[in-house]
């Protein structure tokens, strides 16, 4: 069990503050690589932080979780909070995420996948070719990344 889900036994579902990490990984082609979540929207790999793990880490672990694709170095695009992000799950968990957001062109190794827990497809696209169902909020982020194309 993990972090978040501990926190949860104990707080419930009153709000939090969560910090996270979304990460545009770009190929060689200038692609952006997108995960379509089980909820049926796409964003940007990503995910909380573990205990004791830095927010490069991970977002390197989540990348490679979600999508099974490993990155390397990883540039600062920005930091993104307030009550514009506030999410409430149909669980009934409340949070405000901090999202640091980062991009890489270094992609090291993996091969392109699924998970099967979190993701149920994992694909490149171009910018200007975004599939339909993408999340606002990832939009908005997109729109940040755009800096890096």
């Amino acid at each position: 069990m993990g972090y978040i889900e501990n926190l949860r036994k104990v707080v419930g579902n009153q709000p939090l503050i969560l910090v996270g990490v979304a990460l545009a990984v770009i190929n060689e082609s200038g692609e952006i690589l997108l995960q379509k979540r089980k909820v049926g929207q796409w964003g940007v790999p990503g995910g909380f932080m573990e205990l004791g793990e830095s927010t490069e880490e991970a977002g390197r672990r989540e990348v490679l979780e979600e999508t099974g694709i490993e990155v390397g170095k990883l540039n600062l695009v920005g930091v993104f909070s307030g009550k514009e992000h506030f999410v409430k799950l149909p669980n009934g968990d409340e949070f405000y995420p901090v999202t640091i957001a980062y991009v890489s062109r270094e992609i090291k190794g993996g091969s392109l996948k699924a998970d099967g827990l979190e993701t149920t497809e994992a694909k490149f696209f171009k910018i200007n070719e975004l599939p339909e169902g993408l999340n606002p909020l990832i939009k908005n982020l997109i729109n940040h990344f755009s800096q890096f194309f």
